[in-house]
């Protein structure tokens, strides 16, 4: 087939892969906001013209309208006025492996499929495990934050449903005893856990919130009396997890205390470091991560703050026993005997939620021999630097008011000098967002603080300054500036401009809220 990539297409390949790789090099190179503006119904106008069961185009032919489709509409995480959400430039050699891997179509299910595949990506768990602490310990790659959670939590469920003899419950007393598994979390910790908790069958209520201090980290004693009160209930921790980079204020619990209490307990210590893994390489901010090696388990997101394309992430175990909890064997895949098979102990499904799966570590293994630990650290402390420094940039600013601190590479502001109380300025959270958003020009977020709505910058980009970041603040006072005007002038009765306009409208179009 003339379509397929094979011995007969190669230098079609090669061709198609270098106009796409140009025609991308210079949307990057020129891009000059983050997003075009268009607006969801215009881009839905754009993409429901396209007739699907219409005459192919060929492969040019297609290529050049997905571009001018998807890449002229893509939002950019490379460019500084980005700011949003935890989405980060992407590391050149790791952009390259993803070409390769994607050509390639490795799956790394089984050895028979991956040959050298496994074995990398096998090097790079133990690297990993290996910086986290875990003298011994093994994973497996994933496709993100949530599902290394919810693998975590599945490892915990398993564990927590053995008897003391380490066999399976079955029948009714697995039922009584899922229903009395707890996890123990705070608020400020990932929604993947508490949606785990539902997959994994657990009742409504198995989630425990556990309280934080006020910086939004878990407090300890909140936790010790939560672990004694599930206790006296008659239930089971079936695990406490803590958080290395919360969503919003990028805060790191207190790991070291948080184990002390896990180990007491014997329960299951689960670390979601999802955001703050890249602190494992960092020379500055080690230290956050004290305490991570006495885990059961770590996430690690290596899409966030080591740099790479989505997806990669990874579930690390400190004992490799526990992978074996998962494991599913399958007469044509992986049986369970194996004699005569080459290397049986190499099928990477033995230890994960998913069969089929990409060679995502390979975009992790070039960015390392490209740059090195050292120079992902330093990516990671850039990032960090960052965001301290708008903090004290912000520390005295008259409008723009700082909500909370960060570990990490948060910024959680709103618009509120004198003179604007609360409800205004709840009200102008949203609105100057989505007026950023419509521009094209920035693109932050917003979340709830404390009760607070607030704007939240997610700085991931090494390569921004200060003074990008001042650019996008400015941007975010000249709308509510903007938008407090139109407020005024649609409760001035009488406006000055009224008898030069007589065909002013009642209400400007400025005062409308924005939707």
């Amino acid at each position: 087939m003339p379509d397929l990539l094979g011995a007969a297409t190669a230098a079609d390949y090669a061709a198609a892969l270098h106009d796409v790789v140009d025609d991308v090099a210079s949307r990057v190179a020129t891009a000059r906001q983050p997003f075009c503006g268009a607006s969801r119904r215009e881009l839905q106008a754009l993409v429901d013209a396209v007739d699907l069961d219409g005459t192919p185009v060929g492969t040019a032919g297609a290529l050049r309208e997905t571009a001018d489709l998807y890449a002229s509409h893509a939002v950019w995480f490379h460019h500084p006025g980005y700011a949003a959400h935890l989405n980060c430039p992407v590391a050149l050699p790791a952009v390259g492996a993803e070409a390769m891997l994607a050509a390639i179509n490795t799956s790394v299910d089984t050895y028979d499929q991956s040959t050298v595949a496994t074995l990398m990506e096998q090097r790079l768990v133990a690297w990993t495990a290996g910086r986290i602490g875990f003298a011994a310990g093994d994973g497996v790659f994933t496709s993100g934050g949530t599902q290394s959670n919810l693998h975590a939590l599945y490892l915990a469920r398993e564990a927590a449903l053995t008897d003391a003899a380490g066999a399976r419950l079955r029948g009714a007393a697995r039922r009584e005893r899922l229903g009395r598994l707890r996890v123990l979390a705070t608020p400020a910790g990932h929604f993947s856990v508490a949606r785990s908790t539902g997959l994994l069958g657990l009742d409504d209520d198995a989630v425990v919130p556990v309280g934080t201090d006020a910086a939004g980290r878990l407090d300890p004693e909140a936790l010790s009396r939560a672990l004694v009160d599930v206790e006296r209930a008659g239930d089971v921790v079936m695990a406490v997890v803590v958080t290395a980079g919360t969503t919003d204020r990028g805060c790191v619990d207190p790991i070291v205390a948080v184990a002390d209490l896990c180990d007491a307990a014997g329960a299951w210590l689960h670390v979601d470091a999802a955001y703050g893994g890249g602190l494992l390489v960092s020379s500055s901010r080690r230290h956050l991560l004290d305490g991570i090696e006495r885990a059961r388990s770590v996430t690690v997101d290596f899409h966030k703050t080591f740099f790479q394309p989505v997806s990669s992430s990874a579930l690390l175990v400190r004992d490799p026993a526990d992978l074996a909890r998962v494991t599913w064997n399958a007469d044509y895949l992986n049986p369970a005997e194996e004699s005569g098979e080459p290397n049986p102990d190499l099928n990477l499904v033995d230890r994960s939620l998913q069969t089929t799966r990409r060679f995502d570590a390979l975009k992790l293994w070039a960015t390392l021999r490209a740059v090195g630990a050292d120079g992902l650290g330093a990516m990671m402390d850039a990032v960090c630097d960052l965001a301290a420094a708008v903090h004290a940039d912000l520390a005295d600013d008259p409008e723009l008011r700082l909500l909370a601190p960060t570990d990490l590479s948060t910024v959680l502001f709103r618009y509120q000098p004198d003179g604007v109380d609360d409800a205004r300025a709840d009200a102008l959270v949203p609105r100057v967002r989505r007026v950023l958003f419509e521009s094209g020009r920035a693109l932050v977020a917003k979340t709830v603080v404390d009760g607070r709505p607030c704007l939240k910058l997610t700085l991931l980009n090494p390569d921004a300054t200060v003074d990008d970041v001042r650019g996008v603040l400015d941007l975010v006072r000249a709308t509510a500036h903007g938008l407090l005007a139109g407020e005024e002038l649609s409760t001035d009765d009488a406006p000055p401009c009224r008898g030069n306009h007589p065909r002013l409208p009642a209400r400007p179009l400025l005062a409308e809220p924005v939707r």
